[in-house]
């Protein structure tokens, strides 16, 4: 299981997640509470393990804005938090040569009946067909935020969009994920990886270590239930 830790605005904190055990860490580029400039970011990155994955949260800028910032904070792979661009992704790929890999976001609307679902999973079929993003991040989105809400989409409503995706795309789940509920997330969708922030939060920016401990520990004790 594949754990990204995310959000992170402070040295401490990203330390943190890679001793107990995260795969990623990752920060935010994005109109956010838990913004953080690429500056800052280049001053965090040197002193991670050189195994974890640092990634780089964006809404849509140009791409070589993207790229700027990417190579200025020592980043591993970009996270595209807006809408579905096929034309800025295909742009990065040019330009990354394969150096940084590319985490495409789709929202799944929040408290839509069934629209939401379709969305997703016509989204997904176009990523699949188009082949430049294999990591996918399905995460909720509540009115105008994206992200960050605390709130999780219909895991039983999206477990036949991930079955259908999953030999394809390698699917990470978010929103809404805290300790006492990614076993239940992963029995349910059985994704490739998770993605948390406000959920290990104890203030907008900041980790708590204990709920960020007992996410780790819950999430890598999780096991799939067989169907």
């Amino acid at each position: 299981m594949w754990i990204k830790i995310c959000a992170n605005t402070n040295l401490d904190d990203a330390q943190l997640a890679a001793e107990l055990g995260a795969d990623a860490v990752g920060f935010v580029f994005a109109p956010s509470a838990r913004r953080i400039t690429s500056a800052e970011v280049a001053k965090i990155t040197p002193h991670l393990p050189t195994s974890i994955e640092r990634v780089g949260v964006f809404h849509a800028l140009d791409a070589y804005e993207i790229a700027r910032a990417a190579h200025e904070a020592g980043l591993t792979a970009v996270q595209l938090h807006s809408g579905v661009d096929f034309a800025l992704l295909h742009r990065l790929h040019k330009l990354f040569a394969g150096q940084v890999s590319l985490i495409q976001t789709v929202h799944w609307e929040v408290g839509t009946e069934g629209g939401g679902a379709a969305i997703v999973a016509a989204e997904l079929r176009r990523i699949a067909a188009d082949g430049l993003v294999d990591h996918v991040l399905i995460d909720s989105k509540v009115g105008a935020a994206l992200g960050g809400t605390g709130v999780s989409f219909d895991w039983d409503e999206a477990r036949a969009i991930f079955q259908e995706a999953a030999p394809e795309l390698k699917l990470i789940i978010a929103g809404g994920l805290r300790a006492e509920n990614v076993s239940e997330a992963i029995q349910n969708l059985n994704p490739w990886g998770i993605d948390v922030a406000s959920g290990v939060e104890s203030m907008p920016g900041r980790k708590s270590p204990e709920k960020l401990a007992a996410f780790i520990k819950k999430a890598r004790e999780s096991k799939v239930d067989p169907a």
